[in-house]
């Protein structure tokens, strides 16, 4: 199997690796996240024009025509800056929503939109009771007429403050965590009924909890009594993203590391010379390179049209990409000592962006169980 690059993802590599090095330094990402968004509507403006907002769209709804292994590329450059912009809700989550759930005629209208940066979207999935359970909604949509109306809650909703829609799971039908019965809706973020209150979140980026009060829905993506496999195959896809991204967050969280043992000095010597932090370093690489490995083969099973065999794949994805991810993060802390917990020094952030990746659509150990109660990856017989 062929794992290089074209000269056409090498070009967007490049370039998007400019852009992010010539104007995300650290000290410019602290200013956006104290921004009243928390993040840069002119570097959104700058991805734009790159491409990259429209790259995972088919040309014939105003795409590129980009597929998983350019998203990859695309995530990895982003965590490698802790970029706050919000690719993963918009672009990831949202699109794929509109990719797999959208008619024609609703893929024509919004994705145009996003592809020139002006309309943003977020998943308002995850309730008080729910955790990671995808199937576990309480949100209700009732049939009124001729529209859907919701009415519930949603917590942890990544971007949801400055969303301009909102897709959200809710209830037609059954019980609370009846895998039937759940349909997938797509709602203006500024629609009477809906009350959003937004908040900054642990790695810098931002969330709300969000209201809906008798609110009418604006378009039902796929079927609406039977809408969790959707959701299922986006999150599977985002977990793809999301195990991209923590690559990039790890590289830059170990060179980072590695050059604060080459420079700082303790008893006349760097640090780094000394043989135990040596084998310490070598081990946060081990951490990386497997987590490389997990990413790529993510962005193999992302399409997948198995939904069993690509659930099993991103079980184990997210099962390695946390694991790794707390041991890389936890020694880049150590080696650095005190300054590693400093608010005002980068690499505690990239620690705690790592530790936000793991817990996005369940934790390592949530997975594991998961891996295990279907038999394995690669399940006997």
């Amino acid at each position: 199997m062929d794992f290089e690059l074209s000269e056409e993802q090498r070009l967007l590599q490049d370039s998007l690796k400019r852009l992010l090095t010539d104007r995300y330094g650290f000290e410019q990402r602290r200013a956006h996240a104290t921004s009243p968004e928390g993040w840069s509507r002119e570097i959104w403006s700058a991805y734009a024009e790159l491409g990259i907002l429209g790259l995972p769209f088919a040309e014939e709804d105003g795409g590129f025509g980009g597929g998983p292994v350019e998203t990859m590329i695309v995530m990895e450059a982003l965590g490698s800056t802790l970029a706050l912009e919000p690719y993963l809700t918009t672009v990831v989550l949202g699109g794929g929503f509109l990719r797999h759930g959208a008619d024609a005629a609703l893929r024509s209208e919004l994705v145009p939109r996003i592809a020139e940066g002006g309309l943003l979207l977020a998943f308002a999935q995850t309730e008080p009771q729910s955790r990671y359970d995808l199937g576990d909604v309480e949100t209700r949509a009732r049939h009124d007429g001729g529209a859907w109306v919701i009415d519930g809650r949603k917590g942890v909703v990544l971007h949801g403050d400055s969303a301009d829609r909102l897709i959200v799971t809710a209830r037609t039908g059954g019980g609370t965590r009846d895998r039937r019965g759940i349909g997938v809706f797509l709602v203006d973020a500024r629609a009477e009924g809906v009350s959003r209150h937004g908040y900054r979140t642990m790695d810098g980026g931002r969330a709300a909890e969000i209201q809906f009060s008798g609110v009418r829905a604006a378009a039902v993506l796929g079927d609406p009594e039977d809408g969790l496999p959707l959701v299922e195959r986006v999150v599977d896809e985002a977990i793809a993203a999301l195990a991209a991204e923590a690559v990039g967050v790890m590289e830059a969280a170990h060179l980072l590391t590695l050059d604060y043992l080459k420079t700082r000095r303790q008893f006349g010597t760097a640090i780094g010379s000394f043989q135990a932090l040596q084998h310490r370093a070598a081990d946060m690489m081990v951490q990386l390179e497997q987590t490389r490995s997990m990413a790529m083969y993510a962005a193999m099973m992302a399409m997948d049209e198995d939904a069993g065999e690509r659930r099993r794949a991103m079980n184990a994805v997210k099962v390695q990409v946390g694991r790794a991810a707390r041991k890389l993060g936890q020694e880049s802390i150590q080696l650095h000592g005190g300054i590693g917990m400093t608010m005002e020094y980068a690499i505690g952030h990239y620690f705690a962006r790592l530790t936000a990746i793991d817990t996005l659509f369940g934790d390592a150990e949530r997975h594991l169980r998961q891996l295990s109660d279907a038999g394995g990856l690669v399940p006997a017989g």
